[in-house]
């Protein structure tokens, strides 16, 4: 017995080391797994707060984008440059934090740049003119009538006009005819015209909201009108054959027009600016029905105005595509008729319709530099004939009688224009336009010139 106690003592005190070992083993790796899952948590955190700045990085480049492509198409569509001040966004744009996709390829292929070459700031933009931010609203050089750009809320706009239009009409009719080595047998008439009315008109537009315009013009005419009549000559010549000169001068208020225009599209999302126009002319100069005429029916004064309502709803769309600005402008003219009763010659018009007919504007505006813009369109109006109410007039023994109406009608006309214009900004207030326009079928004008000189005020 005294031989066996020290040797439990020994075995007990071998054993109780290794337990006490197998124990410390257990624990460390419980601790080692909760240390790890901590690590990982902590990992997975940062890298959900790590997506999410990304996320907002990609919303606010996405944002940035979106206003600077629409920054660039209003510049564009107001006719200034976008080589000059526009050009500054482009650096500032390039030097910020690509998309998510690409950065993590470039993280993944390209080594971390040195700290001097992340700071180091972007090439200087030299900057032509204004700030993008006070870019005058100037607008497009074509077809003063509809602007491109509307006047800014609570600005009023004031813009002096001078145009001078300019046709001639030569038309030879031949009733008869003709035999070999082109003589003429018959009768014919010579009807030679001349028209030329020069206009000054006062505009004044005002901004009600930024997607909100109304105005005003009100003209003064000055027109001579002059006509020669070779009429119903025999041929070979007869005695007795005249020539007739017909003249009339008229001058006084044209007729006045009220614009409306709303601004339906501000050209982001794809979409082009799009801008709904309203025009509403009042019968306010004299009519061709409202001038004194002579015995044989011939006006001895020039009128002043077409002596009708008109209203005219029209949209206009600009698409900027540097470096040209594409436009449109299609609409419809209504003219509403009315009783003229007034007898002209030998015949009593009781009521006029004159003809309605859509019309279309098409072309591109250049922007040369920042202050100056030239445009170029063809402009086309489709008028539909004048329906009038007419009762010939017969005298018998010295009493005036009335046939039966009897209801006329004209042709249809075709009213093209091939048009140029040129736009100068003098300064953020000031802008010079000058439209020429050159008649492309019989029935236009033969040339008409404008020139205005917008004024911002206020």
């Amino acid at each position: 017995m005294k031989g066996m106690l020290p040797r439990a003592v020994a075995c007990c005190v071998t054993v109780w080391p290794v337990a006490a070992s197998a124990q410390q083993t257990t624990a460390m790796p419980q601790l080692a797994m909760a240390d790890l899952k901590a690590l990982q948590d902590e990992i997975d955190l940062q890298r959900s707060a790590i997506a999410e700045q990304r996320r907002r990085l990609d919303a606010q480049e996405k944002r940035l984008i979106e206003l600077e492509e629409a920054l660039l198409g209003q510049m564009r569509a107001a006719g200034v440059q976008s080589g000059g001040p526009a050009h500054a966004i482009a650096p500032a744009r390039t030097a910020q934090t690509p998309p998510a996709q690409t950065r993590t390829a470039q993280s993944q292929a390209q080594p971390p740049a040195p700290a001097a070459a992340a700071s180091k700031p972007a090439e200087p933009v030299q900057k032509v003119g204004e700030q993008p931010a006070a870019a005058p609203r100037q607008e497009m050089a074509v077809l003063a009538d509809r602007g491109s750009v509307l006047t800014k809320a609570g600005r009023l706009t004031v813009e002096p006009t001078v145009e001078y239009g300019r046709a001639d009409r030569n038309r030879f009719v031949f009733r008869g005819i003709e035999v070999p080595q082109s003589v003429l047998v018959g009768v014919f008439d010579i009807n030679e015209s001349r028209q030329d009315v020069l206009t000054l008109a006062g505009v004044a537009r005002f901004g009600i909201s930024d997607h909100i315009e109304i105005g005003v013009r009100i003209p003064w005419v000055y027109r001579q009108d002059s006509a020669v009549l070779v009429p119903l000559v025999q041929n070979p010549p007869q005695s007795g054959a005249g020539t007739v000169n017909t003249s009339a001068k008229g001058s006084g208020i044209g007729d006045v027009e009220f614009l409306a225009r709303y601004l339906v599209s501000n050209g982001t999302n794809g979409w082009p600016f799009l801008t709904a126009n309203l025009q509403v002319v009042a019968p306010t100069g004299k009519g061709p029905f409202d001038l004194p005429r002579s015995a044989l029916g011939n006006a001895t004064k020039a009128a002043t105005g077409g002596g009708f309502w008109s209203v005219a709803p029209s949209v206009t769309a600009i698409v900027p595509s540097d470096p040209a600005t594409l436009f449109a402008v299609l609409g419809y003219n209504f003219n509403f008729g009315e009783d003229v009763d007034t007898r002209i010659s030998d015949a009593q018009i009781d009521h006029v319709e004159p003809g309605s007919g859509p019309n279309m504007t098409a072309g591109l505006g250049l922007g040369l530099n920042e202050r100056t813009s030239i445009s170029f369109a063809y402009a086309h109006n489709w008028v539909f004939s004048t329906k009038s109410l007419v009762r010939p007039i017969t005298i018998r023994n010295g009493q005036t009688i009335l046939g039966d109406p009897i209801t006329t009608r004209t042709r249809d006309l075709q009213i093209g224009r091939f048009l140029f214009g040129i736009s100068y900004r003098v300064n953020t207030a000031t802008t010079i336009n000058w439209t020429v326009e050159m008649g492309a079928t019989d029935d236009a004008t033969d040339l008409r010139t404008t020139l205005r000189v917008p004024l911002v005020l206020n």
